[in-house]
């Protein structure tokens, strides 16, 4: 008899996205290849691929890509036969003619990111993505900063515009569990689309956070292999779905798989290690965008000044994803009041 317990859970690993900010978005074609496809054999459900801030992100002020991102999605496109290709899209950044670009060569699903006040920016993009077929979600952004009452209001105006599901999206790894199992359970309440949760491991929490929010009725699940992604990364996918299948779930992903890929072609891609350094630890402590590390830490080093003030000081002012301009501008102010000359 086939195990029911986790039938409805559909897991999205973000590794070839997420994981862009890792790598300062110099995938290649063949490293996207090589992880689609094993990803593909293991039976991963969708696969995310894009520049680290969406489709559109290769820019000056976000970082440039090695390879043009429609590129990337197609070798994706190419590689998988089970498994569906997905892209994340922030209004801004992304438009509606890069989404028709992308579900032209064969992008199933979309995430349209806002930050977790802003969601009504996102209905021409997910009006425009069911129009094309697309399943169209919405990604709410840095989710610990605003209150669970604002969260829920935001995250129902995603629905009205046709989005299926609604992520509380743990940008900063910020939140605590019973945070996390608060948000979850008051989507659930409020909402007739299923809801989804994304984790960054900045306090090391990712894994008990992703659990709470599946105890919690949450059915769209994120993890990173291989832990990469901004920050800290992400839920380790392959621990996640470890952990899961020792309690049951059963999701339909063969786990040694998923072991191997992990081990032998997304380690090799990985520059340094995705451990919590003070870098990302500061991330989650104040409560700062994942994408922001790296800026941070050039500013830093640029300005000769601790990059973990530079974080802290964006998380006194609330930046949210999209201000990566700022951090100069922090820097600078930092610089000049403990007197260093840049």
């Amino acid at each position: 008899m086939t195990n029911q317990k986790g039938k409805d859970i559909k897991i999205t690993e973000v590794s070839l996205r997420d994981g862009s900010h890792a790598v300062a978005h110099q995938f290649t074609e063949q490293q996207v290849r090589d992880v689609t496809r094993a990803l593909d054999h293991a039976g991963m459900h969708y696969i995310e691929v894009s520049h680290g801030d969406g489709l559109g992100g290769s820019t000056l002020q976000y970082g440039r890509s090695l390879v043009d991102e429609l590129k990337l999605i197609e070798a994706a496109v190419d590689e998988v036969e089970n498994s569906k290709i997905a892209v994340l899209l922030l209004p801004g950044i992304g438009t509606i003619h890069e989404l028709k670009e992308a579900n032209n060569i064969g992008a199933n699903l979309v995430r349209v990111a806002t930050h977790s006040t802003e969601a009504d920016v996102s209905a021409q993009h997910i009006h425009y993505a069911r129009e094309l077929g697309m399943e169209a979600l919405g990604f709410l952004m840095m989710a610990h900063s605003v209150p669970v009452e604002k969260l829920v209001e935001q995250a129902k105006l995603m629905e009205s515009y046709g989005a299926e599901a609604v992520y509380v999206t743990d940008s900063a790894g910020a939140l605590l569990p019973d945070q996390v199992r608060e948000r979850v359970k008051a989507l659930k309440h409020n909402l007739n689309i299923e809801v989804g949760f994304h984790a960054h491991n900045n306090l090391s929490l990712a894994v008990a956070n992703t659990l709470v929010a599946i105890e919690e009725g949450a059915t769209r699940i994120d993890g990173s292999v291989r832990c990469l992604g901004a920050g800290a990364g992400n839920t380790q996918t392959e621990v996640l779905l470890s952990v899961m299948d020792r309690m049951g779930y059963d999701v339909g992903i063969d786990i040694y798989k998923m072991m191997d890929l992990a081990e032998d072609i997304v380690a090799p891609l990985i520059q340094g290690t995705q451990e919590i350094t003070k870098g990302s630890l500061a991330l989650g402590y104040a409560g700062v965008y994942s994408s922001f590390l790296l800026h941070a830490e050039r500013a830093g080093k640029r300005f000769g000044i601790d990059p973990r003030d530079i974080l802290i000081e964006l998380g006194k002012m609330k930046v949210v994803g999209g201000q990566e301009d700022m951090i100069l501008g922090v820097a600078t102010k930092l610089a000049k009041n403990q007197g260093v000359k840049a």
